[in-house]
């Protein structure tokens, strides 16, 4: 995933890195960091052109590293729901849209937690209801959280807050 670059710790060291690959004008190196890290196409554009100052900020750096983590993912289904949650999270957070660039916090490691919750927390399915369902096991146990306890497991999870 940051391969060629390595995983940045935050928008700072992203911009800090930017300028100094501009100052020595290795455009190419430029985009390449700034494509790693999922800074759109656009930002990168303007930057190059002096429209802008920096390349990125917080909320920038936060999606970007989404994007890039999401593609090699793929969540589907629930996990869309985990991730369209944090991208709204990050946008009205400035602080979890940093925490979110991190070193060492990632989209696997939060839903890691959110498994890590529904591991430990799964109920037993009622035997009507797995007849219903047509499933033959005879015991059925599930622990998916609400998106209540999702949300604050996610939110947890970035912010470094207690276990959900």
């Amino acid at each position: 995933m940051f391969e060629k670059f390595g995983e940045l710790n935050s928008f700072g060291e992203i911009n800090e890195l930017a300028e100094n690959l501009f100052n020595e004008g290795d455009t190419e190196s430029l985009k390449a960091m700034a494509k790693e890290n999922g800074i759109q196409n656009e930002f990168i554009q303007m930057y190059l052109q002096g429209d802008i100052p920096v390349l990125c900020d917080p909320l920038t750096a936060a999606m970007g590293k989404i994007d890039v983590e999401v593609a090699e993912l793929k969540p589907q289904e629930i996990m869309e729901d985990w991730v369209e949650y944090l991208r709204g999270q990050c946008m009205e957070n400035e602080i979890l849209a940093y925490q979110v660039r991190k070193k060492g916090k990632s989209l696997k490691g939060c839903i890691a937690a959110l498994l890590k919750w529904s591991f430990s927390n799964q109920q037993q399915i009622d035997k009507d209801i797995i007849k219903a369902a047509g499933v033959s096991a005879g015991k059925v146990t599930l622990g998916i959280p609400g998106m209540a306890r999702a949300k604050k497991i996610i939110t947890d999870y970035y912010m470094g807050g207690e276990k959900a």
